[in-house]
């Protein structure tokens, strides 16, 4: 009798940490206080005792099907990463940076903003979308994950005592924020501990990865002095004066001064800035949120923004 109530004990503490949701199991929030702050983990997809994990995670607002709507021709015939990417993969490499503030910043409404505004980026980037395309043409984010036709190898030797380039290998562009050179796809393979330089092919051979690999740029901080997309978008970059004389502001705007620079900043009405604009703003729309919130025009466009860095030759990420 005494282990039967053991075992029925044991299994009421387990009924009370896992809720089963639409067959789904979702680990029951642990909340700590660290230092006098609340902090929370979440189980897989927020895990760390994070300030951030108390905050709704994007798998509360930015779900399968919604996904599906923001990238509904990736998966059509002519779409040259035909079964690559999905949900899961996306999810799966979110999960790594929403302890740090991803999707996990402020309220839901904030959270569902930073998702679109980055995949906004990942979708300008990856589209093959054109003006007569079925669907129209913000339709077809997610068809590329990789540069069909490169050029060149894209070797810097400037970088051959710090990222040598591989001999045979190419460093064109591959990912969601497709990764150029050999810099780069060091510097990204150092953060994600995984050897970029030697075998850039992971990238296009792991949807998880690749996400992960714009996820990172996203987070971090190109250079010590400069902020990070991510910072500038949620509100948590204050611009200094010399910004302010510069026209930058926080807000969507500024996440292109910082992952782009003068390739598109500092232009005017650029064709490939409105373009970024536009995917944002579409996938506002199809999210729920709505256009309307995406701020003023100013916060919207770089288009009379010094850039932060005048981008060197070799720095092409488009």
């Amino acid at each position: 009798m005494e282990a039967k109530w053991c075992f029925l004990a044991k299994m009421a503490l387990l009924v009370m940490l896992v809720v089963v949701v639409n067959g789904d199991e979702e680990v029951k929030t642990i909340v700590k206080i660290v230092k006098g702050k609340k902090v929370c983990d979440k189980g897989w997809e927020c895990k760390g005792l994070s300030a951030y994990c108390c905050n709704q995670t994007i798998s509360d607002f930015f779900q399968t099907y919604q996904f599906e709507n923001l990238f509904s021709k990736r998966n059509t015939p002519v779409a040259h990463a035909s079964g690559f990417w999905d949900y899961h993969s996306f999810i799966t490499a979110a999960a790594e940076y929403q302890p740090h503030g991803f999707g996990t910043t402020g309220g839901k409404l904030m959270g569902q903003k930073e998702v679109a505004a980055f995949l906004g980026h990942v979708g300008s980037k990856t589209s093959c979308g054109y003006g007569v395309a079925t669907g129209g043409p913000l339709a077809w984010g997610l068809c590329y994950n990789k540069e069909m036709s490169p050029s060149q190898t894209y070797c810097d030797d400037y970088y051959k005592y710090t990222y040598p380039c591989t001999p045979g290998v190419s460093y064109h562009g591959r990912g969601a924020l497709p990764l150029y050179w050999n810099y780069n796809y060091g510097k990204t393979g150092e953060a994600l501990k995984i050897d970029l330089l030697n075998h850039p092919e992971h990238i296009e051979n792991n949807a998880t990865l690749a996400f992960q690999a714009a996820m990172w740029k996203w987070m971090t901080p190109e250079k010590k002095h400069l902020p990070s997309a991510h910072d500038v978008f949620v509100g948590k970059w204050k611009p200094t004066k010399n910004d302010t004389l510069a026209k930058r502001v926080p807000g969507f705007g500024t996440t292109m001064n910082v992952l782009y620079g003068d390739q598109v900043c500092g232009k005017g009405d650029d064709e490939s800035m409105n373009n970024i604009v536009s995917h944002y703003l579409y996938y506002l729309d199809l999210m729920g949120v709505g256009r309307e919130e995406a701020g003023s025009h100013d916060v919207l466009s770089c288009a009379e923004q010094l850039p932060f860095n005048q981008a060197p030759a070799s720095a092409s990420s488009s």
